[in-house]
């Protein structure tokens, strides 16, 4: 069974930067498109950003030019680099596979304070 494991969230200042980590088990992560996903208190999750199996990447609006989607293959592992944080990018973020969704791990909590 794939089992999904976000790490690295934390409380950080506005401008500041983090890098969440998303490990993946159970499954070949080189042969999937991923993504990264984020769910702030009261409103719907959404998509940050997601990686093709190629490398190609794509990002909400909202993060475009300030955050940075890889994955390692050969560790199962996917990342997302964030900088220049702002208090709207506090969520609790998630990953997943872009197209063939598993169930969902708990997340990584992103608090950004102005």
């Amino acid at each position: 069974q794939v089992q999904l494991v976000e790490s690295g969230g934390d409380l950080v200042q506005a401008g500041g930067s983090l890098r969440l980590s998303c490990a993946v088990s159970g499954s070949i992560v080189s042969f999937n498109a991923m993504a990264w996903y984020r769910q702030a208190p009261g409103k719907q999750r959404e998509k940050v950003a997601h990686i093709t199996s190629s490398g190609a990447t794509n990002y909400a609006d909202s993060v475009k030019g300030r955050f940075a989607i890889s994955r390692d293959n050969a560790k199962n592992l996917m990342y997302l680099q964030m900088n220049s944080l702002k208090p709207e990018d506090t969520a609790v973020y998630y990953c997943n596979f872009l197209s063939s969704p598993v169930p969902w791990g708990r997340g990584t909590q992103v608090t950004v304070a102005s």
